[in-house]
Formats: structure tokens, sequence, C-alpha cells
């Protein structure tokens, strides 16, 4: 177990209200990766009145919805802009306290990722896959960004009981230190990795509700919505 009411509060982030805009400066949050990618089957929308982002008695909602055209449209947040301003943090415990959608091809993820000129470190600390209700998957990844063929990635499969992500709150959260990263549902370690000697920069957070990631999204139940009850980043006390 971990127990990061004894650690410092770095970053708190209880959504009683959303700072956010397109792409900053200045916001809090930004509806898009810093470095401008998209991925999945549904574009990540500029923050309107009422999509992709809405805030209600402390709950942020992330909806994924399907356009007249046919097109999905759904919403991602990043604690950094394209200038690299805004929270980051290198080492620490990271969590975010969330309740999944249901259904086949709903792709929604907490994630945390280092970029430097050579390498990118992400480190997932959930990513489920709808079509799966019984696990989620957590995830280590060192991006060569000069030579994508050097690149490694490293998953853990961590099983749950079938619905369970989708029917209440869960807590998922991450330990970075220098020697090792620690995963965690609910506060209870369920994998660790060694950390790699590559991260060198501090880590942007992100969160989304991406659709289909290689799985088909032809039965995502339209709209989707992802419930966020917070986010927050502790210092890990010194060993």
């Amino acid at each position: 177990m971990i127990d990061p009411d004894a650690f410092i509060l770095d970053f708190n982030e209880n959504f009683d209200w959303l700072d956010v805009s397109a792409r900053g400066p200045g916001t809090r949050w930004t509806a898009h990766t810093p470095w401008n990618g998209d991925f999945g089957d549904a574009k990540f929308t500029d923050p309107g009145p009422d999509f992709p982002f809405t805030v209600k008695n402390g709950v942020l909602k992330i909806e994924a919805r399907k356009s007249a055209d046919g097109q999905w449209k759904s919403g991602l947040l990043a604690s950094t802009d394209g200038n690299g301003d805004g929270f980051k943090q290198r080492y620490g415990y990271f969590e975010m306290r969330a309740r999944f959608p249901a259904g086949d091809g709903v792709w929604p993820a907490f994630w945390l990722t280092s970029r430097g000129a050579e390498k990118a470190i992400e480190v997932d600390v959930v990513e489920h896959y709808g079509h799966a209700p019984d696990r989620y998957s957590a995830s280590l990844h060192i991006w060569d960004r000069k030579t994508p063929a050097l690149s490694k990635s490293f998953h853990q499969s961590v099983p749950v009981v079938a619905g369970a992500l989708s029917s209440d709150f869960h807590t998922y959260g991450v330990a970075v230190q220098e020697d090792r990263i620690k995963y965690f549902l609910d506060r209870k370690e369920v994998w660790s990795i060694e950390t790699p000697r590559e991260l060198e920069h501090p880590f942007t957070i992100l969160i989304d509700l991406g659709l289909g990631a290689g799985w088909p999204i032809d039965k995502t139940p339209n709209p989707s919505v992802m419930e966020v009850d917070y986010v927050r980043v502790w210092s890990l006390p010194p060993d």
C-alpha cells in the first residue's frame, strides 16, 4: 500500500472548475498534446461551453460523441502547453481518481510523458480498452526519437473484476523514483519496473478519452463519458 497523505502535495486538481484553453498559454490545462499529435479514432476537440469537458460537483466529465457527419470527437487534457509551460515534475507520486465508460472501442487513459531531443519516456499509468472489461494495461515506453527502431516498450496487464472500472471510481497511481517506477490500483502496488536511465526531464500529465487503439468502434456507445474526480501529485519522501 502507498499512503500519499504523508507526502508533500505539489499539484492538486479537484475540478471544482476547469481552467483550460485550446493550446494555452497561461491556463492550467490545454486541450491538445504539447506536440500537437492526435491519436486514436476520435479527434481531440478545442474546449467549448458544454463539450467535450464539463464540470459539476467537483467531477470532470470528458465526453466522446459522434457528430452528424459520423465523425467522433472527444477530449484530452495536458498539463503543459507547446512551449513546455505549465505543471511538470520528474519524480513523485502521480494519482488520478476516475470512473471509465463501458463499451467496445472506448480507450480512456492517464499517462505521463517526458520528452527530450533524442529520447522520450512515456508512463501509461492506466489504459483501459473497453472490449476487455476485466483488465487494464500499465506500460512504460522508451521512445528513440532519432532511431525509432531502437524504441522499447514494456507492458503489464492488470486483472480486475469485470466491469468494476466503469461501475465505480478507482484510483490509479504511479510512484516515479530514481531507481524504480511502481504502479498502483486503489493504492495497492500492481507492477514495478526499473526506472530507465534515459529519464532526464520532468513529466507532463495527460488525461484523455480516446477511441479505437486498433479495436473496432462500430459498437461504441454514443455518447461515452469518462469521469475524473481529481488529479494529484506528491513529492516522495527520501529513502
